[in-house]
């Protein structure tokens, strides 16, 4: 359990921030990058919940503490000694649980006949936006899984792109389960 008394502890004041094994980065390292872009993603989300209920709503609640879950793997680098504990890392059983429920809101989805913009209801709109926001995450942890001396793991990364296929889904399933979406109109205005 997290407990959180002093909200400001002045340790960052320099520019570095403190990783769950304890060691200091920059704020601007590429680790904090992607789980901060993580935790963007997550605040979009938030915000398309506002305008979500039934099982939308229950299914983007599961996401919201998956990517708290992944911001805690991402944390915690794996380091040439091991942890005195077990680290949070993120499993295929997340990933696997995201591809049911894409499975699930596309049944009732026509496909498409043209590329989807981002907008249609509120809820849809953003979503789009937490869609955009999880593919920037996913760029970054991928570099971040190319960088030399840092570990990722590989259900990290696959969960972040499953995350944009499954926001791709929930937008349509939020626009009337495609009725409304707005349609990209190639050359449309020239």
């Amino acid at each position: 359990m997290v407990k959180l008394n002093v909200i400001y502890t002045r340790t960052g004041d320099k520019g570095t921030t403190a990783l769950a094994d304890g060691q200091r980065r920059s704020k601007g390292d590429l680790r904090i990058e992607t789980y901060g872009t993580v935790d963007e993603t997550n605040s979009c989300i938030g915000l398309a919940r506002l305008h979500a209920d039934g099982p939308l709503d229950r299914m983007l609640g599961a996401i919201q503490n998956d990517l708290f879950d992944l911001g805690a793997d991402l944390a915690t680098p794996e380091g040439p000694e091991p942890l005195p504990y077990e680290p949070l890392r993120i499993v295929a059983s997340q990933v696997d649980r995201l591809e049911r429920d894409i499975d699930a809101l596309n049944e009732a989805i026509p496909p498409i006949k043209s590329f989807v913009l981002p907008g249609g209801s509120a809820c849809a709109a953003a979503l789009h936006l937490a869609r955009t926001v999880c593919r920037r995450a996913e760029r970054l942890a991928v570099r971040l899984s190319e960088t030399e001396g840092e570990v990722l793991s590989p259900d990290a990364i696959r969960y972040l792109n499953r995350l944009s296929d499954f926001l791709f889904v929930a937008s349509r399933a939020a626009n009337g389960n495609g009725a409304d979406d707005v349609l990209w109109i190639p050359g449309a205005n020239r």
